[in-house]
């Protein structure tokens, strides 16, 4: 798909009701940098592959955790390329106020530029300072196997929380998974391509590469999908 995908202009202050007041996601006053213009994506990825070829194969990335997950694992560090290899940070990183981080995919064979929408990260975080607080985790009903809905009214909220997602219009639920952790929900996302593009997908392998694959924006902070029968997505099962 080409990567210049129609996004809808999302507003930047997300319309719900929260107690935790004064939170705010990451540019929020940045009006105009929030989408993922394709020319700056193309920037970075020629920077990045010429700080590859200039380093002996080395890539521009921040070290992290092995266990982290691969849709954040490997976050561009600007101060590898920025003056050498391109003339400055994107107005829509974070790290020039935007609302997206730069990131590489298939870092092993084809380091590929993505995004990933820290809208999702600072809902994430709101979650987990507030459990912190609560000293309890809100599990509700279940969603899959160990993975549940959240308990908002426990946790003090008067509304459930959403974020906007990056690939339609819709505004994603917020889920748990058994490991005590949140997690964004892209079922809407992932329904909406199987009924449209109805991809060759078989029961059991991850689907999330639908989104990955044909976005700039990856499907950062979720569990792994698959289908069913009647191929409709659905959470994967996993062991805790």
């Amino acid at each position: 798909m080409d990567m210049k995908v129609k996004y809808s202009r999302l507003a930047v202050i997300l319309s719900v009701i929260v107690l935790l007041a004064g939170c705010m996601y990451p540019g929020e006053d940045n009006a105009g940098k929030e989408i993922a213009y394709a020319d700056q994506l193309e920037v970075i990825q020629k920077a990045v592959d010429a700080y590859q070829k200039n380093t002996g194969g080395l890539l521009p990335i921040k070290t992290r955790d092995m266990d982290t997950d691969i849709y954040i694992k490997y976050p561009i560090e600007f101060g590898k390329i920025v003056p050498a290899y391109t003339e400055k940070i994107p107005t829509n990183a974070y790290e020039n106020g935007g609302i997206y981080q730069y990131v590489l995919m298939d870092v092993e064979t084809d380091p590929t530029v993505k995004l990933v929408d820290l809208r999702s990260a600072e809902r994430i975080r709101e979650l987990n300072l507030r459990k912190n607080i609560n000293g309890r985790v809100p599990f509700n009903e279940p969603v899959g196997e160990f993975v549940y809905t959240v308990d908002f009214e426990a946790m003090g909220f008067k509304e459930p929380l959403t974020v906007p997602s990056p690939y339609s219009d819709a505004l994603l639920p917020i889920v748990i998974g058994g490991d005590g952790h949140f997690y964004i929900d892209y079922s809407i996302d992932l329904n909406r391509i199987l009924e449209e593009q109805q991809p060759d997908v078989q029961e059991g392998e991850d689907i999330r590469y639908l989104l990955a694959d044909d976005y700039p924006v990856l499907p950062a902070y979720s569990l792994p999908y698959t289908v069913d029968d009647n191929n409709e997505p659905i959470f994967m099962k996993v062991t805790k």
